[in-house]
């Protein structure tokens, strides 16, 4: 190549750069799409994007997973744990909302992949779900456990909250402002 045509060294990491940036917007534009929340819902969310509901969402069917399938035990949906969650997190400082946001992304893009899946977190069964979920709740790095416990502690917020899942762990309510016939 002629020394007037060759390319500088300067020029050819900005294309590479230009590159790597260009493929990381395809990739984060094809790995965000495809969430389908209901209309009525999307316009409901406060802090969460789509995505991120669905996440929360399914991290919470397998966090507080019924022991038993037989309709006596309400689901993680049917309390609207997510809904709960997405007020919670709206009301978060800026600082902690914006870490759990990236928490909730880490879960759903790149915990699958280190646990040698390749989809995300919303599209592996429930099974794989649950391994990706051990992984990080028995990872040797205290920052990954301690987001597992967050989540977990999320989760338990939303859900515990509602007097149908009481019944589950024998909690028989608070007294003050207790029914006579009590809380179920």
């Amino acid at each position: 190549m002629e020394p007037s045509k060759r390319i500088s060294r300067r020029r050819a990491l900005g294309i590479a750069g230009g590159a790597l940036v260009a493929l990381g917007g395809a990739t984060a534009l094809v790995r965000t799409r495809g969430y389908d929340v209901p209309a009525d819902r999307a316009a409901k969310l406060q802090a969460f994007s789509p995505w991120h509901f669905l996440v929360v969402a399914a991290v919470a069917r397998r966090i507080a997973a019924p022991d038993v399938e037989d309709g006596s035990v309400p689901s993680t949906d049917d309390v609207d744990v997510a809904g709960f969650i997405d007020g919670y997190v709206a009301r978060m400082a800026e600082p902690l909302r914006r870490d759990l946001l990236r928490l909730l992304g880490f879960v759903e893009h790149l915990a699958p992949l280190m646990t040698g899946h390749a989809s995300r977190f919303t599209k592996l069964s429930a099974a794989e779900q649950d391994r990706v979920l051990s992984w990080l709740e028995s990872n040797d790095r205290d920052l990954l456990r301690g987001a597992f416990d967050a989540l977990k502690s999320l989760v338990f917020m939303g859900y515990y909250r509602d007097v149908r899942t009481w019944k589950v762990i024998g909690y028989l309510g608070p007294f003050v402002g207790r029914p006579e016939a009590g809380w179920y």
